[in-house]
């Protein structure tokens, strides 16, 4: 399958699913919390999703081959789950990290995202360890721009990520994203520059490394979705819908409520965009 160079009005389609997507988080933060059930942020993320955003869950039955179809609207991933956690009735509870993951379908585009939540007061190591991960994002997302190889993100990630001292989850990986739920390319988050496809201007795909605080190896649970690490260490993802633009890179998934920038990133947009 070859890789779709979204027009201009099919790009509008894109950044307006995806902002509805980072919408839906901006709803939920309130909400998360110790004592709520991730099935009650379920119930929350399908009502605002159905009803007040007239837009589809993505992940709500959604059945890829080898799969049973997904039975709920979002991803709940807690503590040492990698990603596709279940929503269920334990409540969270202080200290916990959680990973919520949000794909919507607006007028047949798929806006897709994911942030941390730290439960209460988080642990020193927890928090690293989620911080770590945004910037690791944030650093493959700004080697995005036309020229540039899949390559280069992942190899950028995966240096930043070992460097501080963690590992990198190889069985999953970004992903072209449109029309479709999961397109070509993938986009892995460890490699070696140079290597990969050449972005053009109208790519989509997601950047979505996931991290562990121990070893990269994972463990598929009976119910054939959830993923978890192999030796129980926390594990943080984030994620982000990006467009290759003619001089570099746009963010898709922004939203009023999203979470601060880092420094650097406001410093490298800063430098491609100052003001005139």
């Amino acid at each position: 399958m070859s890789i779709s160079i979204k027009t201009g009005e099919q790009i509008d389609g894109m950044r307006l699913a995806g902002r509805l997507a980072s919408e839906v988080l901006d709803y939920l933060t309130p909400h998360v919390k110790a004592g709520v059930t991730t099935e009650e942020l379920d119930r929350l993320a399908h009502d605002y999703i159905v009803n007040v955003q007239g837009a589809i869950p993505a992940p709500l039955n959604y059945a890829p081959p080898g799969y049973k179809p997904y039975p709920k609207s979002i991803c709940t991933s807690i503590n040492h789950v990698i990603c596709h956690g279940i929503p269920n009735e334990r409540p969270l509870k202080n200290g916990d990290i959680l990973n919520i993951d949000v794909t919507i379908i607006k007028n047949g585009w798929h806006g897709d995202t994911s942030r941390m939540f730290i439960i209460g007061e988080g642990s020193i190591q927890a928090k690293r360890l989620c911080q770590i991960t945004y910037e690791a994002m944030w650093r493959g997302i700004l080697k995005v721009k036309p020229g540039a190889r899949l390559g280069d993100i992942g190899h950028t990630i995966q240096v930043f990520a070992e460097n501080a001292g963690y590992s990198v989850v190889r069985e999953f990986c970004g992903h072209g994203i449109g029309t479709k739920f999961h397109e070509e390319p993938q986009v892995l988050h460890y490699g070696r520059p140079g290597t990969m496809e050449e972005l053009q201007p109208g790519m989509t795909f997601t950047i979505e490394p996931m991290i562990n605080a121990g070893r990269r190896e994972i463990r598929e649970m009976p119910d054939g979705w959830t993923i978890v690490t192999k030796d129980r260490s926390l594990s943080a993802q984030w994620e982000h819908t990006v467009l290759v633009t003619e001089t570099g890179f746009e963010v898709l998934t922004m939203s009023a409520g999203y979470p601060p920038l880092p420094d650097f990133v406001k410093e490298a947009l800063a430098a491609n965009h100052p003001a005139s």
